[in-house]
């Protein structure tokens, strides 16, 4: 019976009849304003901020409703009577000043007189109240926009009157957390925070009732009511916006460009990076990070990214905070990571944040999703050449999640249709798996497990087998010390291996192998002082173990001599801690310093060189012995991290930034990409660590109430003891690899221009880099000196580069993207002459880099055909038809010159000749 007294109050407040306008006499406030033909959430957003009021409506219903008005000092019921007007929309106001807008009906804000009795009123009461739990329960979510959450214990709040709200945002139909959620209050004055990759979220405000906005990306703009006593939490659940069709808004980060202090950021999530075509019709989030601004490409079929004049090994890809050495599958034609299971990519360009190090260039930082906490569900993919299944669901509901996904490849049906045999006698194939478990303890404890495991296979014509392997595990605990402060502590392990093994000729039958380990502990904390004041501090151990490299017999009939690089290691510590003010509403500023250190350890032996001379074998004067766990090399030193914003407007801000990397790994390469068979050295007494430094300023403007985002950075970047190499350096099974390395000078400069629009119907970006890429070796009269001690470009400088993502929705299920880039051909070094030596040809070369292979470009179509939308139906599906290389242009990858006949010829390599048609079926249940 009580339930059906509280249904009738409910009924009698939202259903009596009455004048839709007032339910009390307020004094109306006056609103003044040109519309001109905009949409019904900006017109509510600009009355809020003439007016005490709030205004209550569904986005869904309202957000294509245009408003064309002029009005001049009148009552905000007049404006709301006239906006409104030939429409089926009704409105009424209450005595808190809240304006309620509904289809239809309007609602009577006020009960009838002596509509109450003693009995009613206490149902009502209950009917609102919120139950309090126990420590032990979990605490509910706060789902309704219409119930009062009461935060805190009365009585309990400090002495200043400021109390901190803190809780998490997450997905209502799976419970997986929302990242980048904006979550604010609007009046008295603007207050606001963002959620982190675990959804959290910290706001400190005084005490008394607010209006809690919930907005971001994908989900569904929402609000809560609050009543802050005292400290306290709210979990949120919010609703995903499938909304595909109306031309919406996206409130939460559609400033951020602006309003955030980080610059030289770019954020994509996995319904962004599905929309852009790729080779093979599988989605690739490092073929779409490649056509943002400032990174580039050796070429064609690679995965290696560099990233403003940086090297590729100058890059640290994180995955859940395990580092990947290799992200490339089958020759680099596909990346490492399924799509199914990822979240968000993050790529820090500049004003790389204190917590991250190791790297010179760029940080690449990919998360995954939790799983589905609510119920079982699946989905896959079936392609030309890979196929992939994801699993996911609850463990225990609403607590604990598991997501298991596998992707493998047939290629070698592909293979056979090339017209070349030594391609049709070839085969390649590749797997990974991917598993990740969540688990919410309590209301302050969560972990969270990440596994990956990859193994790649492919064998040419000949008998030469190449394998490489790909393994990260990580492990995380966050706690929650109270609502300003929580930590992360994050255990991850990371290992990649090749090998080599040809066994066609017993007698020369043998394998050559490479592997690195890495094993890091890392503790990071948050710290909210205020909404305006943020501390984030930790520490970071990373233990590496490298086997340098070994070729071994195979069989007795091998005469093979076994070969084995002792093993190398280290260890790298690091300490940070930084510091973000806003200073003032317009200006902030974020203040960071990382210290770090590292030991390369024995056993192991080294080589004396004769000082002031080229390092060679004829320069070594002694061998020195290094015991187990003694001390090699060491090396320190402070990193600085600087971000400062200034907002001009609203809509328009500057920002500059400057940082210090110190990098201790170094990847050794013969190849212009990255490959397979590259070679990971940590610094030595020989090998000193890669320092760089970076300088930043951009200017931002948003345009269209922040739908189009556009934005103009220029860096300059400054390298010291860049890797390079001497002229026919031998880098595998090399004993005294310092012999064929030098310490470089390197320096890089552009200026980046890019505009976005994520909204509507017409969306995508369009960006134009110009940027050089100079490396200068110069190390005496005595030393290495290439080029004359000139600057000379490296093997990736482009200065010209353009791209363009374009996808058009026509219905709910027709949609089509374009992709089109283009770039400056990379530098070569030439041969310009031959001449003869006692009767044998001698080839004269151009200075290195000197030249350049022809310009890249290349386009690429997509259509996306999803299937009908009913509810209930087994698995719903949808087509991806793509063209790759639309043109057939032959691009060149490189360009070699071979001695045939006594004449010397050249040759131009193209990856992709043609255009290559694809087609794939997408399934999700």
């Amino acid at each position: 019976m009580r339930n059906i007294y509280a249904l009738f109050f409910f009924f009698l407040l939202w259903s009596y009849p009455g004048s839709p306008a007032v339910g009390q006499q307020l004094s109306d406030p006056l609103v003044s304003g040109e519309f001109n033909a905009i949409r019904f959430p900006e017109f509510v957003r600009q009355l809020e901020a003439q007016t005490a009021y709030r205004i209550y409506y569904q986005p869904e219903a309202l957000d294509t409703l245009l408003v064309r008005l002029q009005v001049h000092d009148q009552p905000l019921q007049v404006v709301l009577q006239t906006a409104l007007r030939n429409t089926s929309f009704r409105f009424a106001i209450d005595a808190e000043r809240r304006v309620f807008v509904t289809s239809g009906t309007a609602i009577q804000p006020n009960l009838p007189d002596n509509i109450f009795t003693r009995d009613g009123a206490m149902l009502a009461a209950a009917a609102e109240a919120e139950p309090t739990p126990t420590e032990e329960e979990p605490r509910p979510a706060g789902t309704s926009e219409l119930k009062l959450y009461e935060i805190g214990k009365k009585g309990a709040a400090p002495a200043s009157g400021k109390v901190t709200l803190a809780g998490h945002v997450r997905e209502a139909a799976s419970g997986e957390p929302v990242i980048g959620a904006a979550v604010f209050v609007e009046s008295p004055s603007t207050v606001g925070t963002t959620t982190d990759q675990f959804g959290y979220y910290a706001l400190t405000l005084p005490a008394g009732r607010y209006t809690l906005n919930i907005r971001g990306i994908g989900i569904k703009n929402t609000r809560r009511q609050v009543q802050l006593l005292a400290d306290g939490k709210l979990e949120l659940e919010v609703e995903e916006d499938i909304t595909n069709l109306k031309e919406v808004v996206i409130e939460a980060e559609k400033d951020r460009n602006v309003a955030g202090l980080q610059m030289g950021v770019e954020k994509l999530d996995i319904k962004t990076i599905r929309q852009v075509p790729t080779a093979f019709g599988e989605t690739d989030i490092l073929r779409v990070v490649l056509t943002l601004p400032g990174v580039k490409s050796v070429g064609e079929g690679s995965t290696g990214m560099n990233v403003r004049g940086g090297a590729t090994d100058q890059n640290l890809i994180l995955f859940n905070d395990a580092t990947v050495y290799n992200p490339a599958h089958l020759f680099g034609f596909f990346s490492a990571f399924n799509p199914d299971v990822l979240k968000t990519v993050e790529l820090y360009k500049s004003a790389v944040p204190a917590k991250y190090g190791g790297r010179l260039s760029s940080v690449l930082d990919i998360t995954t999703r939790d799983g589905n906490k609510k119920k079982f569900s699946g989905s896959g993919g079936i392609g030309l050449m890979t196929s992939r299944l994801t699993l996911e669901g609850p463990l225990i509901k609403d607590k604990s999640a598991f997501i298991l996904a596998g992707r493998t490849s047939y290629s070698d049906w592909l293979l056979h249709q090339i017209p070349n045999k030594t391609y049709q006698e070839s085969s390649a194939s590749f797997y990974d798996l991917n598993a990740h478990i969540s688990h919410q303890i309590n209301d302050k404890n969560a972990v969270y497990a990440t596994g990956y495991s990859s193994r790649d296979q492919f064998k040419l014509a000949s008998d030469t087998l190449y394998r490489y392997v790909n393994q990260t595990a990580s492990l995380k605990w966050q706690h929650n010390f109270s609502n300003k402060l929580y930590g992360v502590l994050t255990g991850a392990y990371s290992h990649y291996r090749y090998s080599i093994k040809n066994e066609k000729n017993e007698v020369n039958a043998s394998e050559l192998a490479f592997g690195i380990n890495q094993t890091n502990l890392q503790a990071d904390f948050s710290y909210f002082r205020n909404n305006k004041h943020t501390i984030d501090f930790g520490i970071n151990n990373i233990y590496y173990s490298v086997a340098a490299g070994s070729l071994t017999p195979i069989g007795g009939a091998s005469l093979i001599k076994r070969d084995v690089l002792p093993r190398e290691q280290a260890l790298e510590h690091a300490l940070y801690v930084s510091d973000k003010i806003d200073v003032t509403s317009r200006f902030a500023v974020s203040l960071g310093l990382r210290y770090s250190l590292f030991n390369a350890l024995g056993p192991r032996d080294t080589y004396a060189y004769l000082p002031g001379l080229s390092k060679s074998e004829n320069t070594i004067t002694d061998t020195i012995s290094h015991k187990a766990g003694a001390s090699i090399a060491t090396y320190h030193g402070p990193e600085y991290r600087v971000s400062v914003k200034y907002a001009l407007s609203d809509n328009a801000s500057v920002k500059a930034s400057y940082n210090r990397m110190r990098q201790y790994i170094h990847m050794l390469s013969n190849t212009a990409s990255m490959s397979p068979t590259d070679i990971w050295k940590l610094s030595d007494d020989h090998l000193r660590p890669q320092v760089g430094d970076q300088y930043s300023i951009g200017f931002y403007r948003n345009f269209k109430s922040n739908t189009i985002e556009t934005s103009v950075e220029t860096y300059y970047k400054a390298m010291h003891d860049f890797v390079d190499y001497k002229s026919g350096a031998t880098l595998v099974l090399n004993h005294h690899i310092e012999t064929d390395v030098v310490n470089a000078e390197g320096k890089a400069y552009g200026v980046e221009v890019m505009a976005k629009k994520l909204t509507g119907k017409l969306n995508g970006w369009v960006s134009y880099t110009y940027s050089r890429s100079l490396v200068r070796v110069d190390t005496g009269p005595n030393g290495d000196v290439i080029n004359g001690g000139k600057f000379y470009p490296s093997n990736f400088d482009k200065p010209h580069d353009f791209t363009m993502i374009g996808n058009y929705r026509f219905s709910r299920r027709f949609s089509t993207s374009l992709n089109f880039t283009y770039n400056t051909g990379r530098p070569i070094t030439l041969p310009l002459a031959k001449f003869y030596v006692g009767n044998s040809m001698r080839v004269y070369y151009s200075e290195r880099n000197a030249y350049r292979v022809p310009d890249y470009y290349r386009a690429d179509l997509a259509l996306n055909i999803e299937g009908n939308h009913k509810i209930k139906k087994l698995a719903h599906g949808s087509w991806t038809l793509a063209v790759y290389n639309l043109t057939g242009r032959k691009n060149p990858y490189s360009v070699y010159y071979k001695a045939e006949n006594g004449q010397i010829n050249g040759y131009q390599l193209s990856i992709f000749g043609r255009p290559i048609p694809t087609i794939t079926y997408n399934f999700k249940f």
